[in-house]
């Protein structure tokens, strides 16, 4: 194999499927990528055996071939490279062994096997649906806040993906029994009759890299173990974690009658200010709501207490709630609307936070004894 490519386009890539090795491997080929030259590309691949991403980058081969090279080395070499470095990768009679050259840089990286790697052979995708790219990302950004990492509960380490056919819609869930999030977009042609699938976390979090500013189009194909996001040259296939989804339907509240309207950044910042002196674990935040007003208050026996007021529109009956102020501020950066609207019981049911300027998400957050 000897191929010519451009120190840029080759780091950005690098950096995409780099991401999902792992730094402490006990099987040595899972730490390497899968360098493929053909043609005019150069086709890097990288996998855990839960996920796997594949992208493309346009190349000089002089050579066709194939090499597995240590990952995270291969893209600290590259990156400390200066800009507009041409590299040269070149591996000759020894398979053992690839060299690279960049300007007067001369590397010689150890080589496995690319018969060795493992294929994550994704079988039979029988739903095809294309989604645009800025739709897909609401729907993993309004709801991977709530993820849960309670291991025990794996069913739940993930974002729970769903045809609803009542409204027609694709709708993603997340929970981690503390709080809910839930974020819909209209269903996709071809996406009519698929399975509900949970996304792994892992497998959420780089998609969220790899559509990141991509204002184009993601073509998502899946079954009921396994789904594959594609855009831009770039292909991500993961697992799906095979497990049962509660049934959140049931602990979104119906009969929440009481409205308070806040302003979004003066809440979130008075939310902020307080808790800084709250308890590391509970975090707990004390809300006195009132006519025209809340008051948030904290108190620590061991550092002390705060209290701000912020003004509010609120006519129902006075109402003490507590909550736990990361969930309040995870929720809050979500809702783009200047006004953040919460939906209340009483001081020990579930609350319910809406974005007025959005009506395909919801929020659900129990309440925290204070």
């Amino acid at each position: 194999m000897r191929v010519t490519i451009e120190r840029s386009a080759f780091l950005k890539a690098l950096n995409h499927v780099q991401s999902v090795v792992e730094r402490r491997n006990t099987i040595p080929i899972l730490s390497n990528v899968l360098v493929q030259a053909k043609g005019e590309a150069v086709k890097l691949t990288a996998t855990d055996l839960d996920i796997e991403i594949i992208e493309t980058v346009a190349a000089e081969v002089a050579q066709d071939g194939a090499v597995t090279v240590a990952a995270h080395m291969l893209y600290d070499i590259v990156r400390k490279l200066p800009d507009g470095a041409q590299l040269e990768l070149d591996q000759g009679p020894d398979t053992g062994r690839v060299a690279i050259k960049a300007g007067r840089s001369r590397f010689a990286l150890q080589a496995l096997p690319p018969e060795d790697f493992p294929d994550l052979n994704a079988g039979e995708l029988a739903n095809r649906f294309t989604l645009k790219a800025s739709d897909l990302k609401g729907l993993v950004e309004k709801t991977r806040f709530a993820i849960s990492t309670e291991e025990t509960r794996y069913y739940l380490n993930g974002i729970y993906l769903h045809e609803v056919a009542a409204n027609k819609t694709l709708r993603a869930v997340a929970t981690d029994g503390h709080r809910l999030a839930r974020a819909q977009v209209p269903l996709p042609e071809g996406a009519k009759g698929m399975p509900g699938i949970i996304v792994p976390r892992k497998t959420v979090l780089e998609l969220v890299k790899l559509i990141e500013g991509d204002d184009g189009e993601v073509e998502v194909a899946l079954s009921a173990s396994k789904i594959r996001f594609s855009c831009n040259g770039l292909t991500l296939t993961s697992k799906l974690i095979d497990g049962t989804f509660p049934d959140y339907e049931r602990v979104i509240p119906r009969n929440n009658d009481k409205t308070l309207d806040v302003d979004t950044k003066l809440f979130s910042s008075a939310v902020d200010r307080v808790s800084t002196i709250s308890f590391e674990k509970g975090r707990a935040v004390k809300l006195n709501v009132g006519d025209g007003r809340v008051v948030l208050t904290v108190n620590n026996p061991d550092s002390g207490s705060a209290e701000e007021e912020i003004a509010a529109t609120y006519d129902a009956e006075p109402i003490d709630i507590g909550f736990n102020s990361r969930y309040l501020l995870d929720i809050a950066s979500q809702i783009k609307s200047d006004t953040a609207r919460f939906q209340l019981a009483d001081a020990g049911s579930p609350t319910i936070v809406l974005d007025p300027s959005d009506d395909q998400a919801l929020y659900v957050l129990m309440p925290m004894r204070v």
